[in-house]
């Protein structure tokens, strides 16, 4: 007899609908096999799901069983065909009508004892059961919540087989599952991320934070080593908006397939993920045989903190490239290529030098001059060119730390959250995520009233003069310059414009931003623009004085300056 029922695997971060086929005669030795490409965890379901039926009460009549799986050129792969393998097998010997089985879609892992364990990927079944037009899902109870938020297919939870065979008989109908009431209360959950008003100091770092969360910037933290960097960083998904339903649904999705833990139900809160700086590309960008998302998508709509941003590999680094600028990344391999979604707000600290101390009165910088830019060249120009903003974050004073605590991340929130009303309404609706582009959609040639805000055509001269018009820096800068100069401070003030950071390679200077202009009380960093530096000469030349940022190595000695400059 044969029995056909429908199940999925996964596919990246969705599914794909796979036919389970179940034929059970009589005329040889009994056995049973699965053909149709499973992998190693699929094969072993037969031991599996052999205990459970037998567990569970029924006594199969010995038959040769055979199992394919279609289609049968995709690779079959996870625990969640258990379920619908059993069924399969229960209407091949008549213990089951075929026609519950029809327009349903069936997934869970069995038990020895017929329990049904959760599996991954509950929304992307869901979804997949909308695109099929199924009736109904069967889903273990753990992973029903999240396919129910879909709210798009009835989702019937179920314990263990023998709950499954009563629903499909009729002789106990259970009913659908309904969402979650509340949001799971992920790692950047209210209560749980640190509040904002712990950084004592730092009032110019502070406020870059809430300019970067407002216009979904990427952020570069430069400072030294217990400046307060990581702190800050830990503390922008508390100020950023709740995630809407459409971007928590993308985010349940993707971590409900790659996540160490899947969530139970729906994720309401923003994502924020810390890969340790010797991550490998694959680990940042999703891989393997049959590509999973990586760190990139497991942040998308949250936070990617990337610490001691010269020490990450460099393979790593610069394959960042295309999910800062385009929102996703393609992995390619020989047996797919998947795209997955990477819209994140990346912010990455650094120090100035490899010991972490130019720059700093208390403690003196032991590297030379090659060291400090052998150290700084380890991050390229076109991945500086991505990060928005580049702020100094200096020693905190004593004082700082013993003085008042700051906003806390309530007060600032909320005004990122009137920010970004304003930004909708003033791009006729276009939302945005946390790194995203606010004017996607909008022609960039075409943009109104850039005349207006003073983007001029390309001119003769060099980059960097003000008359030239560069690409991204010059598209992303009118955004940058409203977000500083609308945002209302704590007191309902208006701001200054945030000129952007100056887009310089490391190798010859840090780059600072120039937000301390937006801040009554801060301790001011260290200038970046030119001072005098004397340069001694021979006797038949006086010294004269040239400008160089400081920050900048030193500038060496012309041979026989020492000598010359003694006599």
């Amino acid at each position: 007899m044969l029995a056909r029922t429908t199940a999925a695997t996964p596919w990246g971060v969705d599914a794909r609908p796979v036919q389970v086929e179940v034929d059970a005669h009589y005329g040889e030795l009994p056995s049973l096999r699965i053909v149709g490409l499973p992998d190693a965890s699929v094969r072993e379901s037969r031991e599996r799901v052999r205990r459970a039926i037998r567990n569970c009460g029924f006594r199969l009549s010995p038959r040769v069983v055979l199992i394919s799986l279609a289609p049968a050129d995709l690779r079959k792969e996870g625990n969640q065909l258990d379920l619908a393998i059993a069924l399969g097998m229960l209407a091949a010997h008549g213990e089951l009508p075929q026609e519950a089985l029809s327009d349903r879609l069936i997934c869970g892992e069995l038990g020895l004892d017929g329990a049904v364990h959760p599996v991954r990927g509950g929304l992307a079944i869901a979804e997949l059961a909308e695109r099929l037009g199924c009736r109904e899902v069967l889903l273990p109870e753990e992973s029903a919540a999240q396919a129910a938020a879909l709210g798009s297919v009835p989702v019937v939870p179920v314990r263990g087989l023998d709950d499954a065979i009563a629903h499909l008989t009729g002789a106990d109908v259970r009913a659908p599952a309904s969402p979650a009431d509340d949001p799971i209360p992920g790692p950047t959950a209210p209560g749980t991320v640190p509040d904002l008003a712990e950084v004592r100091g730092q009032e110019a770092a502070k406020r870059a934070l809430e300019v970067a969360a407002a216009g979904g910037h990427n952020l570069l933290l430069i400072g030294p080593p217990g400046a307060g960097k990581t702190m800050l960083a830990r503390r922008l998904p508390g100020i950023l908006p709740p995630l809407t339903r459409s971007e928590a649904i993308a985010v349940t999705k993707i971590h409900s397939v790659a996540a160490d833990a899947p969530p139970a139900g729906l994720i309401a809160t923003r994502p924020f993920r810390s890969p340790h700086p010797g991550a490998s590309a694959a680990a940042l960008l999703g891989g393997g045989s049959l590509p999973r998302p990586g760190e990139v998508s497991l942040a998308h709509c949250g936070v990617l903190f990337l610490d001691e941003l010269p020490e990450v590999r460099r393979d790593a680094l610069e394959a960042l490239r295309q999910p800062l600028e385009e929102g996703e990344v393609t992995v390619a391999r020989a047996r797919a290529t998947h795209t997955f979604p990477a819209r994140f707000a990346l912010v990455a600290a650094m120090n100035p030098c490899p010991c972490g101390h130019q720059g700093d009165p208390r403690n003196e910088c032991a590297c030379s001059a090659r060291q400090v830019e052998r150290y700084r060249g380890r991050v390229s120009g076109p991945l500086l060119d991505r990060i928005d903003l580049h702020v100094e974050v200096p020693a905190v004073a004593l004082s700082d730390l013993q003085g008042r605590a700051g906003e806390r991340s309530e007060a600032v929130a909320a005004r990122v959250a009137a920010a970004r009303d304003r930004q909708r309404r003033r791009l006729g609706g276009t939302t945005e995520s946390p790194g995203g582009d606010p004017a996607a959609g909008v022609t960039r040639r075409g943009r109104p009233g850039a005349a207006r805000r003073g983007v001029r055509a390309p001119g003769p001269l060099g980059p960097g003069h003000p008359s030239r018009l560069e690409g991204r820096p010059d598209h992303r800068r009118p955004r940058r310059q409203r977000r500083g100069a609308r945002a209302p401070r704590g007191g309902g003030d208006p701001v200054p414009h945030a000129r952007p950071a100056a887009r310089r390679n490391l190798r010859n200077a840090v780059p600072v931003a120039s937000l301390r202009r937006l801040c009554d009380r801060t301790s001011a960093p260290r200038r970046s623009w030119p001072q005098p530096v004397a340069i001694l000469a021979g006797p038949e030349r006086p010294a004269r004085a040239v400008s160089q940022p400081v920050g900048r190595p030193p500038r060496s000695q012309p041979p026989g300056t020492q000598e010359m400059s003694r006599s």
